[in-house]
């Protein structure tokens, strides 16, 4: 697995040149990218930025070059496993927030899956789906619960997300049959055995339900590990998150962690 995923690595750094342009499609079909702000490729305090999506690109942009796909990327910052399939529900600043200010990489009414639905039904050559989803879930439990998420409300949190997530690969599934890939959450510090294991039991809880539904997985934990440990397991001091100013870092992809992400996903599609 090691040898492999640095030998994709390469490919895709040597296809670099690719990435710092748009995607072009070539007739090789349709690639629809669902989820949060990490599918969205956001960073933080990017000033006018904002006010063009095209200014962001991460792990599906990267993809869509590569393979020559057709990219619908609906991802939408702040979005949780409820606000993507229920109007209203909480999000963590997509609905309320980033969708009122700034746009999207497509525009659209109403929440991600009624997207996804429309999406599917009028491209019927989709070659691809791939979601990030759920860690704005489980930073929303831990603003609004008492033990801060890391009791009884986490589990709680966590069984919403698969529940949440089971009705959005159902609506999916049932318009698609093509490629479905879930790329899994990688850790913010290697280190830290508590926050692992909370990411590992979300990944593991979002993979399940993705098998369920005959989706595979792409390994952004693993791919974050290896690519993290030249510095000890410390994903900001290797470059794969985004640096801020003041020191430290976001808790979103740099282009480096960006690059990681597409290898894994290259290795889990097909």
């Amino acid at each position: 697995m090691v040898r492999r995923f640095f030998v994709v690595v390469a490919a895709v750094v040597a296809a670099a040149a690719l990435l710092t342009a748009p995607a072009q499609a070539t007739g090789r079909g349709g690639y629809l990218a669902l989820g949060d702000s990490v599918a969205f490729g956001y960073r933080p305090n990017a000033g006018a930025d904002y006010l063009n999506a095209a200014n962001f690109r991460g792990y599906a942009e990267n993809y869509a070059a590569l393979r020559g796909l057709r990219l619908a990327n609906a991802s939408c910052p702040g979005e949780t496993t409820g606000s993507m399939l229920t109007p209203g529900a909480p999000s963590n600043g997509c609905e309320n927030g980033y969708r009122l200010a700034f746009p999207l990489h497509v525009s659209y009414p109403g929440t991600q899956v009624a997207y996804a639905v429309q999406y599917l039904r009028d491209h019927p050559d989709t070659r691809l789906v791939t979601l990030t989803i759920g860690a704005n879930d489980m930073f929303l439990c831990q603003r609004t619960t008492p033990d801060h998420c890391t009791g009884a409300s986490f589990d709680t949190a966590l069984a919403q997300v698969s529940r949440n997530l089971e009705a959005t690969l159902a609506a999916v599934r049932g318009h698609y049959r093509g490629d479905l890939v879930l790329v899994s959450y990688y850790s913010l510090d290697y280190r830290d055995q508590a926050q692992v294991k909370q990411v590992k039991a979300l990944d593991a809880a979002l993979a399940k339900v993705t098998r369920r539904y005959h989706g595979r997985i792409a390994d952004g934990f693993t791919a974050f590990r290896l690519a993290s440990l030249r510095a000890g397991g410390d994903p900001c001091a290797a470059g794969l998150l985004i640096k801020l100013p003041a020191g430290g870092c976001d808790v979103h992809p740099s282009a480096a962690g960006h690059l990681a992400l597409t290898a894994a996903l290259a290795l889990a599609a097909h």
